[in-house]
């Protein structure tokens, strides 16, 4: 059937009863004038628009991207696509693509030749390595590439170079999810499976709009619901989102207080005995600790923090601890909070005290923001190494040494690597005088734009941007690189239930564009690098071979790839990791034995303290988990660093809408993606509105300490007290034209502080103040009538795609 998936996201619905398999229905969308008889061919790949992973196939026509279907055999999500996966391919043909190199000189960018451009780059890198060391040298990169090109990525900066300044836009997403599975578990990798959605009979989402994320998985749970034997729904958010709608009982505490809600829950769960106490006893350590912590946070006290009702913590604590099938999801609204860890850990507690890990419907998902970050963390390109190996741990770096068939003192371990907002910091002071930046844009997605911008555009700064698109950094470099982008180059990369796919080349890429492998491998060249036996380091030169020699450096460790090969993958479903001997068709749960990756030798992390941040030394750890059991970690409540007050009286929190990915450098040139969402918007709700005299589309300003913005205004039925603006939006257009001024990205407002853990940076607790600016005359907010911001008057014309968004849904069997 047809279907307008700008109007209907979720698409027709597929019932199913507990413990059958999900329906199969196959989305469908090609260009005008194409229809299926008249595609080339279809070419294997998956979504990198969000972090579920959907299976697609790319279609091709006289060598462009002319459309997309849903793979029906993918286990992810059965052929159904999600509205950016459907429309978001367009941008690969925009005529705005980066296609040759650009160096600045006089001031200005100007177009040159590849080698003129890595020429600067490796003169700059030799003339830093020689005069002031590998510290002087820093990575950003993405939650975008592929695999091969992470592992290359991280190889090049830790091994070849070896400088601990190497993270991606991850910390801003996925950061937590990373940290909170090792405080509890010792290690990365998520321990649930998309699959359990088909099982459980409680599902808790905290801090996780998953209709907007991730609309495919959001689209299991409603065929769930409308079901037999549907669900109960948690909801833990400050907004009414479309799972707040569908929930049973939703939680809208203030930002910030989530440890406090958090620490209620597990108080009333203990206190009914709602406790798996065999589990405990064998499998993890740490109860005694929590249970102390939290019977200091009855839900009195919770409900007073938060500021919800304290039958509805009773409530929800009662379906959390008597469900038989529990499955909890995380995402940003926990994540990008001052407490994100501790909150983030004590849903782990929660599974840990009822024993609800590693059987179908049990487990947590520490949610991806992005579609490829679990690849960074696995790979090495953020503030990880390579093959979930610990930096603490010298039998770690003598191994991974070995691997790359260098000096183990050549791989830094000296300290935690740098993370991304410490980076920035560094080229601040100037100790940090180069920094690569790839598929990514911290001049819009960072805290504190003012100063981000400030930063990027210092002298002493050698800057280079790899991208595909003049993005509002790239702007600011002094070497510009075009990339090749998704759909333009071959490799595979992991989504958020540990789902491996691969992703075949297309089409070719836009002028001289080339692969971040590629630019990776070339650079590589140039600076010859050279391992222990002056070997060409990194050795591989493709791909395949880049996938191959990554399988070698995951064997034996909790990522490992060894079962897995593109001839594998090709054809058929991705596969979850571990997939070796033992599990040759991928495993879909971890920790069905009550085993963890957590013994001292084996664990990907020693954890760390969690109020101050600080690691815990290895003798620590061993002496507190000699056995490698899961940790159960307690956590005191501590308020926000900025509380609303007298002069900035609102809560602001940024975010994400459905139609949009990042700073929109792909989905603002979706014309079907860019119209559901054209320009940022602030939601109040319907009491403050009243107080300060706003009506729906009226033009406001919102500010904090650090800046203002000026947009429409949209009255939702978010919690009173609280602000939401997305962070998507620059001051490029969807055309790739240039605004005047800064005035309209959320993040000239966030500040500068992260989770002393995890340190990821808050985007959810700065103090703001709200001002009518001017009548709408009759105009509405830009935003989506279709999510979290839904308007409450009724009066807001409804958000639809049209013709041009007409797509085919086909339900297998029917």
């Amino acid at each position: 059937m047809a279907i307008d998936p700008i109007a209907e996201p979720w698409g027709v619905r597929t019932p199913y009863e507990p413990g059958q398999p999900w329906p199969q229905r196959v989305d469908n969308y090609l260009g005008e004038g194409i229809d299926s008889e008249s595609v080339d061919r279809w070419v294997q790949s998956a979504a990198v628009l969000h972090s579920n992973g959907d299976g697609l196939d790319i279609a091709v026509k006289d060598g462009r991207i002319v459309g997309v279907r849903g793979r029906a055999v993918d286990r992810v999500n059965h052929g159904r696509l999600d509205p950016k996966d459907m429309f978001g391919w367009q941008a690969n043909a925009s005529p705005d693509r980066l296609t040759t190199p650009l160096i600045r000189r006089d001031g200005r960018l100007q177009p040159c030749d590849w080698d003129t451009a890595m020429d600067a780059i490796v003169a700059r890198s030799r003339e830093l390595l020689d005069g002031h060391g590998p510290s002087a040298i820093g990575f950003y990169t993405s939650g975008q590439l592929f695999l091969e090109e992470y592992y290359t990525q991280g190889v090049i900066a830790h091994g070849a170079i070896g400088t601990n300044h190497v993270d991606g836009n991850t910390r801003l997403c996925t950061a937590t999810a990373a940290e909170a599975l090792k405080e509890s578990f010792g290690c990365d990798g998520q321990p649930g499976s998309y699959t359990d959605v088909d099982h459980a009979d409680v599902i808790a989402l905290f801090g996780h709009n998953v209709a907007e994320t991730q609309t495919v998985l959001w689209a299991r749970m409603l065929d769930r619901l409308v079901g037999g034997s549907p669900p109960a729904i948690v909801c833990v958010d400050p907004r009414k989102t479309p799972v707040a709608l569908h929930a049973t009982v939703h939680l809208a505490p203030l930002p910030g207080t989530n440890v406090a809600l958090m620490n209620g829950l597990l108080h009333e769960i203990i206190a009914n005995d709602w406790v798996d106490h065999d589990y405990i006893d064998s499998h993890t350590i740490g109860f005694d600790e929590l249970r102390k912590r939290v019977a200091e946070f009855p839900p009195q006290r919770a409900a007073e923090i938060c500021g919800v009702d304290i039958d509805d913590i009773r409530e929800a604590a009662r379906l959390i601890g008597t469900a038989e099938r529990l499955l909890s999801t995380v995402l940003q609204g926990f994540y990008q909070s001052h407490q994100a860890t501790a909150a983030s850990v004590q849903v782990n507690n929660i599974h840990l005290v009822r024993g609800m890990l590693g059987k179908p419907g049990c487990g947590v998902l520490q949610m991806n923001g992005q579609p490829t970050a679990e690849n960074t963390r696995e790979c090495g390109a953020d503030g990880d190494l390579a093959g979930f190996r610990n930096w603490a741990n010298d039998n770690h770096i003598v191994d991974l040494a070995r691997l790359w068939n260098l000096d183990p003192q050549q791989i830094p371990h000296y300290a935690p690597p740098t993370h991304a907002m410490q980076m920035f910091r560094f080229a601040e002071e100037g100790t940090l005088q180069m920094l690569w930046v790839t598929a990514t844009n911290p001049a819009v997605s960072l805290p504190e734009l003012a100063r981000i911008r400030d930063i990027l555009s210092q002298r002493k700064l050698f800057l280079v941007v790899e991208d595909i698109f003049m993005t509002e950094t790239a702007e600011l470099a002094d070497v510009v690189l075009p990339a090749a982008a998704w759909g333009e180059k071959t490799g595979t990369f992991t989504n958020a239930d540990r789902t491996v796919h691969i992703s075949e080349k297309a089409v070719e890429p836009p002028g001289s564009a080339r692969s971040d492998l590629d630019i990776f491998l070339d650079y590589a060249r140039r600076m010859d690098f050279r391992d222990k036996d002056g070997q060409p380091f990194p050795p591989w030169t493709d791909p395949e071979s880049a996938f191959e020699a990554w399988k070698k450096c995951s064997a034996g460790r909790p990522c490992d790839y060894t079962g897995l090969s593109y001839a594998k993958l090709r054809g058929g479903s991705g596969i979850q990791w571990p997939c070796n001997d033992e599990n040759p068709d991928g495993t879909e749960r971890l920790y069905a034995d009550g085993k963890f990756w957590a013994h001292p030798d084996y664990c990907e992390a020693f954890g760390k303290d969690m109020i101050t941040g600080a690691p815990l030394e290895p003798t620590e750890y061993r002496a507190m988990n000699a056995y490698g059991k899961a940790i159960i970690k307690a956590a005191e409540y501590v308020p926000p660093h900025e509380m609303p007050g007298s002069g900035y009286p609102f809560a602001l929190i940024t975010g994400r809408t459905l139609y949009h990915f990042h700073t929109r450098t792909k989905t603002a040139r979706a014309p079907q993606l860019n119209a559901a969402a054209p320009e940022v918007w602030v939601e109040v709700s319907a009491g403050d509105a009243r107080r300060l005299g706003i009506a729906e589309g009226d033009m406001v300003e919102v500010s904090t300490p650090r800046g203002s913005i000026s947009c429409a205004a949209r009255i939702s039925a978010i919690r009173d007290g609280v602000l939401f603006v997305p962070f998507h939006y620059g001051y490029f257009d969807a055309d790739g034209s240039k605004r005047a001024g800064h005035h309209r990205a959320g993040n000239e407002l966030t500040l500068t502080d992260w989770d002393p853990v995890s340190k990821q940076p808050i985007y959810k607790t700065a103090a703001a103040a709200l001002r009518r600016k001017q009548d709408g005359n009759g105009h509405v907010a830009a935003a989506p009538t279709t999510a979290a911001s839904a308007p409450v008057n009724g009066q807001v014309p409804a958000t639809v795609g049209g013709a041009a968004a007409t797509v085919s849904e086909v339900t297998v069997g029917q």
